[in-house]
C-alpha cells in the first residue's frame, strides 16, 4: 500500500489535516509549536483508493533541543520510506528559512511533492498563496485544514501522484505472505530460524537485534508461504534511535502486505497493552491473526495452567477470541509446527467463499429467530445474503432499511457465521445494502 508521509516546521496544521484524512482525533493538535513528537500512522480512502499516512513532527534545523534533533531525523527517514510527500506551509507566514530548508531537501530527495499552503480560510488570505511558487516545487493547494475547504483538490492530486500497488499484490496473491510480528525480544527471529531449520537471522538476548523486514520462501510439510519476520514495535514513547524508528516503520508496512499475522508474545508477561496495540492494528489493516504464546517452558504451571491462561487471554482480546492460540518454546522447537498448521488454516479461512444458497439456507432463519430492532416503528426486513468477492470475507445483508441496521446487529450476523461457517482467526465485514 502506498504512503503519503506530511511533513512541514512546527505548527502549520500537519496533524489538522491528518486527523481530517484518517476520519478521527488521532494526533494531538494545540496551538503551541512541537506538540508532536512521533509519528502517527493511519488510512485515508478517496474514491476508491486506500493508501497509509504518516503525521511527523515539526521539522527544525541548528537547534539544541534533543527532542527537535530527534524529530529532525524522524522527519528525514519518513521522506526517504514514503512514496510522495505533501509539504505543508502556512497562508500567513509567508516563506520562512525552515520552509526553505525543507524544499531544498525535497527536491534532492528526488520523491513526488505536493505543495499544500494551509490556514487559507477566508478570500483575503487567497493573495498571501501565489509567493510559495518560489519554493519551485510545482503547482500549489490552498486548503485550511481546520474546515475542510480545498482538501478535495488536494487528495485528488494525492491519488493521481501516488504509485499504483495492485500489480505487485495480484502477483504475490498466489503464495500467502505471513509476518511474525510482536514487541522486541519476545522470539521472532528465533521462530523464523525454527521453521526454517538454520540460523538465518540474527539472534541475541538483546532487544532490537532485528533491524529490517526479512522475507523468505517457507516450503516444508506441504506448507509453501513468504515468512516475513520483522522488527519488534516498541510503545512510540519508547523508539528514540533513527534505526529503531525506520525498522518499526518497516514493520507496520510488513503488516500491511501480509495475508496473516503471527502475534507473538511473551508468556512470562502476559497480554501487554502494546501487543494489544498490535492486535488493534492488524485488526484495522483486515489482516489474519495466530497469538504464539512463546517462552512457555520458563511459566510456572500446573494441570490446568494451560486452559485457565487460554481462558484469561481470550477475555483480553475480546470480541476477537476466535484467534487460533498456540503455545511453544522456540528455543527448545516445542510445537512450532503447530504454528505453521494455524497459520496455514488461518490463509485458508481467508480464501474460503460460501455458495449463497448454504448462506441464505442458514442465516435467513437465524435472522427470523432474532430479527433487527425496529426503529421509529419501522420494521427492518432482511431477505438476502451474499458473500462479497473480496481478499477479506465480507458478507452483504440486503434489505429494506439498511442505514437502521447498526453496529451491536452487525455483531450479532458475524457470530452467526463464525458459529455455521470457520473463519476462525479472520477477520468478517458485515455490510447492509438496499435490495
Amino acid at each position: 500500500m502506498a504512503l503519503l508521509a506530511i511533513v512541514g516546521r512546527p505548527n502549520v496544521g500537519k496533524s489538522t489535516l491528518f486527523n481530517r484524512l484518517v476520519g478521527m482525533r488521532q494526533a494531538i493538535v494545540d496551538e503551541t509549536a512541537g506538540v508532536t513528537r512521533d509519528r502517527h500512522y493511519g488510512k485515508c480512502e478517496w474514491c476508491g483508493h486506500e493508501f497509509s499516512v504518516v503525521d511527523t513532527g515539526g521539522y527544525t534545523s541548528n537547534s539544541e533541543d534533543v527532542f527537535e534533533t530527534a524529530i529532525r531525523r524522524q522527519v528525514e527517514i519518513a521522506i526517504d520510506e514514503a512514496d510522495a510527500v505533501l509539504f505543508m506551509v502556512e497562508a500567513a507566514t509567508g516563506i520562512t528559512d525552515y520552509d526553505a530548508e525543507i524544499a531544498d531537501v525535497l527536491r534532492r530527495s528526488k520523491k513526488p511533492v505536493l505543495l499544500c499552503v494551509n490556514k487559507v480560510d477566508s478570500g483575503d488570505k487567497m493573495y498571501d498563496v501565489p509567493q510559495f511558487y518560489a519554493l519551485g516545487l510545482g503547482d500549489l493547494y490552498s486548503i485550511s485544514a481546520a474546515n475542510g475547504s480545498g482538501t478535495g483538490d488536494l487528495l485528488d492530486a494525492v491519488v493521481n501522484m501516488l504509485p499504483e500497488d495492485k500489480p505487485e499484490e495480484e502477483e504475490d496473491s498466489s503464495i500467502p505472505r505471513i509476518a511474525i510480528v510482536g514487541r522486541p525480544n519476545v522470539g521472532k527471529s528465533s521462530l523464523t530460524n525454527a521453521l526454517l531449520g538454520e540460523d538465518r537471522n540474527i539472534v541475541t538476548p538483546v532487544a532490537g537485534t532485528t533491524r529490517d523486514s526479512i522475507s523468505t520462501l517457507y516450503n516444508r510439510f506441504g506448507h509453501e508461504f513468504i515468512l516475513v519476520d520483522t522488527a519488534g514495535i516498541r510503545r512510540k514513547a519508547r523508539v528514540k534511535e533513527d534505526l529503531e524508528f525506520y525498522s518499526v516503520m518497516r514493520s507496520i508496512r510488513a503488516i500491511e502486505h501480509a495475508d496473516v499475522c503471527i502475534l507473538m508474545i511473551d508468556a512470562t508477561l502476559g497480554m501487554e497493552a502494546q501487543d494489544m496495540n498490535i492486535l488493534s492494528l492488524i485488526d484495522r489493516n483486515s489482516k489474519g491473526c495466530v497469538i504464539v504464546v512463546n517462552k512457555w517452558d520458563l511459566f510456572e504451571k500446573d494441570s490446568n495452567t494451560m486452559k485457565k491462561y487460554t481462558e484469561s487471554l481470550r477475555s483480553r482480546i475480546a470480541p476477537n477470541d476466535d484467534i487460533p492460540i498456540v503455545f511453544t518454546a522456540v528455543t527448545g522447537k516445542q510445537r512450532i509446527l503447530d504454528v505453521v498448521e494455524a497459520a496455514a488454516r488461518v490463509a485458508e479461512n481467508m480464501k474460503r467463499r460460501v455458495p449463497t444458497a448454504q448462506l441464505n439456507e442458514v442465516m435467513l432463519p437465524e435472522i427470523e429467530d432474532y430479527p433487527p430492532p425496529a426503529w421509529k416503528g419501522k420494521y427492518i426486513k432482511i431477505k438476502y445474503v451474499t458473500q462479497l468477492p473480496t481478499r477479506v470475507p465480507s458478507f452483504a445483508f440486503f434489505c429494506n432499511l439498511p442505514q437502521w441496521v447498526k453496529d451491536p446487529y452487525k455483531r450479532f450476523l458475524e457470530n452467526r457465521i463464525r458459529e455455521h461457517f470457520d473463519f476462525s482467526g479472520c477477520p468478517v465485514r458485515i455490510y447492509a445494502r438496499s435490495k
